[in-house]
């Protein structure tokens, strides 16, 4: 049964809550592409990740709870703590482990984790996904963890990067529009290429054993989910809610941005290839 330790925020659909740190905003169309997101990339993304009942885990920045619903499905008896700064997204990630993780022991944090309120050494595993690209500090992020890791403990991390993706046919608007989100994520302090730093943050963190492998989605024609789960509606999609900003931004203009958006579309037509590396890592507190 889920416990809760936050209170419920009503949810609007028509709010686009654009905060520092997350240019993608907190609205219902981004709560379901990141749950497709998540759908499409389970088995790719928590392969070799499985905790054993009874540890104690904390999911860090759990968000809407795309990730957290497969992390109970893989390690089933974890006790598991699911921190966020957003109670909107805590709200929904509670409502979405009762709907495909019923029974799940959870509790729920509503805090910052840079300043989490445990007790050092409070848990046996951490797991954080897709939530240092868009800190300011990450390094300072992975040191908050690091306190309430038990020594012996891991920490599993999982980022992207998207100076990883190229793609067929070759754009240079469509690069362009990609770039501009790169852009945009920076300037809400971020960093979208932040994959290929995985290993030296957490080295720097404190952390040893530090390992890193690259999880790889390449989609065509022969793969019609990835292409339509990944491509179109995971990466594309993502690219199409930073419209408005980069056009407030300055960036570009509405034709340039559409041009580049219809020719990153053709990539996931017939005869479209796309590539993208994401990067997990584990590590061991010393």
């Amino acid at each position: 049964m889920t416990t809760e330790t936050t209170h419920r925020t009503a949810v609007h659909e028509d709010v686009q809550d654009h905060r520092p740190g997350y240019v993608h905003g907190y609205s219902v169309t981004e709560a379901r592409r990141l749950g497709e997101q998540a759908d499409t990339l389970a088995e790719l993304l928590h392969a070799g990740t499985a905790y054993p009942a009874g540890g104690r885990v904390l999911e860090a920045g759990c968000g809407v709870g795309a990730q957290t619903v497969h992390l109970l499905a893989s390690s089933p008896g974890v006790r598991l703590t699911a921190a966020d700064l957003s109670a909107e997204s805590l709200a929904r990630a509670r409502e979405a482990v009762a709907a495909h993780a019923p029974g799940a022991r959870v509790d729920w944090h509503h805090g910052d984790l840079h300043d989490l309120p445990f007790a050092d050494g409070s848990f046996d595993h951490v797991f954080v996904c897709f939530v240092l690209e868009h800190l300011a500090r990450p390094q300072a992020a992975l040191a908050a963890l690091r306190r309430v890791l038990r020594p012996g403990g891991t920490i599993t991390a999982v980022e992207g990067d998207h100076g990883s993706a190229f793609f067929h046919p070759d754009s240079a608007p469509a690069r362009a529009v990609v770039d501009q989100l790169v852009r945009l994520q920076a300037a809400a302090g971020g960093d979208a290429l932040l994959g290929r730093r995985l290993h030296p943050l957490l080295a720097d963190a404190g952390f040893r054993d530090v390992a890193v492998e690259p999880r790889t989605v390449y989609a065509d024609g022969s793969r019609p989910a990835l292409v339509e789960g990944f491509t179109r509606r995971t990466f594309i999609a993502m690219v199409e809610s930073v419209r408005a900003d980069a056009l407030a931004a300055g960036l570009t203009t509405a034709a340039a941005f559409d041009r580049g958006l219809a020719d990153l579309r053709r990539t996931a037509e017939p005869g479209g290839t796309f590539h993208y590396t994401f990067f997990k890592a584990v590590a061991v507190r010393p």
